[in-house]
């Protein structure tokens, strides 16, 4: 564990960096530099703290971001830990957690998919995974994305004929689904497949997935000519398939190295940032995947390589090999702190040569592909945002625009919106919903009074940054809510937009009410400004409608259990812990019910009825 050293908080207007750095040592640690609030604005790792943070406040020019961020500090937090390895690591995790906006952050919070198999069963399944490993089994990956995964899966499915229905739905099924039909599963649900014989394909997909390819091939043609010799011809043809099947995925996504690789590359140009991840595993092309870190702008490239690493390889283990387009800054010690984490040696290689170089020269190729579509996509938006600014008459071009959406049917489980957008696209991870209580059913003028008073005082309170234009989907009623909302919170200088349904609520003949001017303007169907809206418009009723579906799914779920006079909360999770969800407490019979803790024959049969 780091050793803590008090952070000096300064009482003053300005923080004295220069006498807050010749207190330190010279010791291994992170530093985390702060506002006024004790957020982070910025974390970094340092061999020797001392010499570190003082070069912070030296007479040396410093570039306009360290300026601001600078500026802002007000005081500095030090954690000492007894390597300079353990302070990279430490100074990652605490990235990861607190975003701080002067890091270079990879805007990716999402966990990483994994191919699930659980071994344990008679019967194992592959499943796709994202999440923890609570659920006993066997996880591989990680995968750079989700396409990749599934595409492995299908794999697995075709070739191997693994299942991969729920436990619920393998249980109760009494005869061979479409998968069976299809040749996708070989229906152990039905006994069509012996445990044996199952198990057997069960461990060529787990050495597929580990990219021992030639070891399942071989034992394939063992099993084929077996039957063959017994004259099993029709089974026979079954592993023949297999071995073709194996051979041509070969021939269309075999590389040219036997070990597992991550090609990682760098391009920057006019204040975007990419970074290409291509990852190599048995000889597979598993799939590619596109970043684009934040806070990159101005950064040198080795700088933000280390974050790349630091914050990709945070939770999950490296491969032996890595190849970089750009060298990383501390890459020795990266190398050894990521050998130490996969329990094997890493090699950072940033000059490859031969088969390797290719890989990474394909890599290279795709980030200065993703890079030029990038800025033809902040380009078209960027300029989406000045025509609207020129519609609208603004001085100045808005940076940030919030839409609002109400959804609900008949009034019940109503779910309000909240999405973000700025000249970069839409801000997902910003994204908000609102659960409402305690309001009429189909009272959607209050409704919106709930959203737009949770969202802003929570805003206001946490001294967060407030948007250029708040956008509402609806008409006078609504915007006269809102209005009143913004007033009371003293917020009524950012201006206000409804968007009201044109004549036949056809897209694209929309009325827009600004609440700054009682005449409505009606922008022409061809208008840029127009489509933007339309887009951020359609995306929070998206979003609106997203959280409503899993609301009423959720209310529907319980009340078909709990209308059942007799099945309290305990027996309800009981049924559900036992069956393995709803489907399954459906499907069941009046017997198998009543093996489920709590349930007696007359309550199994109230259950059954229910569903029928």
């Amino acid at each position: 564990m780091p050793e803590k050293q008090p952070a000096e908080v300064s009482t003053e207007a300005s923080f004295d960096g220069k006498a807050f750095a010749r207190s330190l040592n010279n010791k291994p640690g992170i530093y985390s530099m702060l506002d006024r609030q004790g957020i982070p604005l910025y974390i970094g790792k340092a061999a020797q703290l001392r010499k570190r943070v003082s070069s912070y406040f030296n007479a040396r020019p410093k570039n306009s971001r360290i300026s601001r961020m600078l500026a802002q500090v007000k005081s500095i937090d030090i954690a000492i830990t007894r390597t300079e390895a353990e302070a990279l690591l430490l100074e990652n995790q605490r990235i990861k957690v607190h975003q701080p906006r002067y890091n270079v952050l990879l805007k990716d919070d999402k966990s990483y998919p994994f191919v699930f198999l659980s071994s344990a069963d008679d019967f194992p399944r592959v499943a796709f995974h994202r999440g923890g490993k609570a659920v006993k089994g066997r996880y591989f990956g990680p995968f750079p994305s989700t396409t990749s995964v599934r595409e492995s899966i299908n794999l697995i499915q075709r070739i191997f004929r693994i299942r991969n229905c729920e436990d619920s739905v393998f249980s109760h099924r009494s005869r061979p689904c479409l998968q069976y039909q299809i040749k996708r599963c070989s229906a152990p649900c039905v006994d069509l497949v012996s445990k044996s014989d199952y198990r057997a394909d069960v461990n060529d997909a787990i050495n597929f997935l580990e990219g021992r390819n030639e070891k399942v091939l071989q034992r394939l043609a063992k099993r084929m000519q077996a039957l063959a010799g017994q004259q099993k011809f029709e089974e026979a043809a079954h592993y023949r398939d297999q071995i073709a099947n194996l051979r041509t995925l070969q021939a269309k996504q075999y590389i040219d190295t036997a070990e597992d690789t991550d090609c990682i590359a760098y391009a920057a140009k006019g204040g975007l940032t990419v970074i290409q991840l291509m990852s190599i595993r048995g000889g597979r092309n598993i799939g590619s995947r596109t970043y684009y870190p934040s806070g990159a702008a101005g950064v040198s490239p080795a700088r933000v390589m280390a974050a790349f690493l630091g914050q990709y390889f945070a939770n999950k283990p490296a491969p032996p090999i890595l190849l970089l387009s750009v060298a990383a800054d501390d890459q020795a010690l990266f190398a050894q702190t990521l050998s130490v984490a996969a329990g094997k040696k890493v090699q950072i290689i940033t000059r490859p040569r031969t088969g390797r170089a290719k890989l990474l020269g394909m890599t290279v190729s795709s980030a200065r592909n993703a890079l030029v579509m990038k800025q033809l996509s902040k380009a078209s938006i960027e300029n989406q945002f000045a025509k609207l600014a020129q519609l609208l008459q603004f001085e100045v071009v808005p940076q940030r625009l919030e839409c609002f959406d109400i959804s609900h049917i008949s009034g019940t489980n109503t779910v309000g919106s909240c999405v973000v957008f700025d000249r970069s696209g839409a801000l997902t991870g910003q994204y908000r919903r609102f659960n409402l209580k305690n309001i009429s059913p189909g009272d959607d003028y209050a409704a919106m009074r709930q959203v737009l008073s949770r969202r802003y005082t929570r805003v206001v309170k946490e001294d967060a940054v407030l948007p250029d234009m708040v956008i509402v989907d609806g008409g006078r009623g609504q915007l006269k809510q809102v209005q009143e909302v913004m007033i009371e919170l003293g917020l009524a200088s950012i201006p206000i937009l409804a968007i009201a349904k044109g004549q036949g609520r056809r897209v694209g003949h929309e009325e827009w009410l600004p609440g700054w001017q009682l005449s409505p303007l009606r922008p022409p169907a061809d208008s840029v400004a127009g489509h933007l809206l339309q887009q951020i418009r359609d995306e929070a009723h998206r979003f609106a409608i997203a959280g409503h579906r899993a609301k009423r799914k959720q209310t529907i779920q319980r009340s078909q259990l709990e209308k059942v006079s007799g099945i309290g909360v305990k027996r309800r999770r009981a049924l559900l812990e036992f069956f393995g969800g709803l489907q399954g407490v459906k499907s069941a019979s009046v017997e198998e019910l009543q093996r489920a803790e709590g349930i007696s024959r007359k309550l199994a049969e109230q259950i059954y009825a229910a569903f029928r």
